[in-house]
C-alpha cells in the first residue's frame, strides 16, 4: 500500500508584510510585476512564475498544471499545490483542501474558493502578510498567456460568487486586500493604483 504524500504546514515567515498575489488574467503585465520586486513579497499563480521567476511562493493547484510545466524545475522559491499528484514533482508542498469559502487559519491547508488566486491569498494571509495586493485577478476572458493546453476555462462564476465570503475573514484577521489589476470583475475588495498600494 503506497502512504499519501504529506501535507506541509506554511512558516509564518512574512509577520506583516505586504504580499503581492499574481493571477493570470489577461492584465498582467512583466512592468506590473517588475515594479513589485524588491518592494513586497511575490507569489505567483501558475504561469505568472514566467513573468517573476524571482517570485518567493509558486502556488498551483492541479496536478495538470505542474504536468504541463513539468513541476517548474527552474524556480528557486517555494512551491505549493493541493493535489496530491503533483507531489510526484521535487520541491512542491501539499496543502490540505480546508473547504470551498473562506479563509483557513489552519497552517497545513486552504480554502479553495474555486481560484488559485482567492487560494494564494490563503496563502499569503498564512505566510504572515499585513496586506494582501492583487494582480491580475481579471475574473474575465482568457489569461495573458492565451489558453491553456487542454483548452480548460476557469469557473468565473463560482468563484465570484466565492471572494466575498473573504472579506470578514480577512478583516477579522487584521488582513487589508486592495486590487490593483489593470481590469477585473472583482468588486468586493477596493481598488487602488498599484503604485499607491506599494508606497
Amino acid at each position: 500500500m503506497i502512504a499519501a504524500p504529506a501535507h506541509a504546514l506554511i512558516p509564518r515567515v512574512w509577520s506583516g508584510e505586504t504580499v503581492v498575489c499574481a493571477g493570470t488574467g489577461p492584465s498582467l503585465t512583466k512592468a506590473d510585476l517588475d515594479a513589485c520586486r524588491g518592494r513586497a513579497r511575490v507569489i505567483a499563480v501558475n504561469d505568472a512564475y514566467k513573468l517573476a521567476p524571482w517570485a518567493d511562493i509558486l502556488y498551483a493547484c492541479d496536478a495538470k498544471w505542474w504536468n504541463w510545466h513539468k513541476g517548474a524545475p527552474d524556480f528557486q522559491g517555494r512551491k505549493y499545490a493541493m493535489t496530491d499528484a503533483a507531489a510526484k514533482w521535487p520541491g512542491v508542498e501539499l496543502l490540505r483542501n480546508k473547504g470551498k469559502r473562506g479563509l483557513s487559519l489552519d497552517p497545513d491547508g486552504i480554502c479553495t474558493g474555486h481560484n488559485s488566486s482567492y487560494q494564494a491569498i490563503n496563502v499569503a494571509v498564512l505566510s504572515g502578510a499585513a496586506r494582501v495586493i492583487l494582480l491580475g485577478v481579471d475574473m474575465s476572458g482568457d489569461h495573458f498567456f492565451g489558453s491553456h493546453p487542454d483548452k480548460s476555462k476557469p469557473p468565473f462564476k463560482l468563484a465570484l460568487e466565492a471572494f466575498p465570503t473573504l472579506v470578514e475573514p480577512l478583516k477579522a484577521a487584521g488582513v487589508e486586500i486592495l486590487n490593483c489589476s489593470r481590469k477585473t470583475a472583482l468588486t468586493c475588495f477596493p481598488r487602488v493604483p498599484l503604485e499607491e498600494a506599494l508606497s
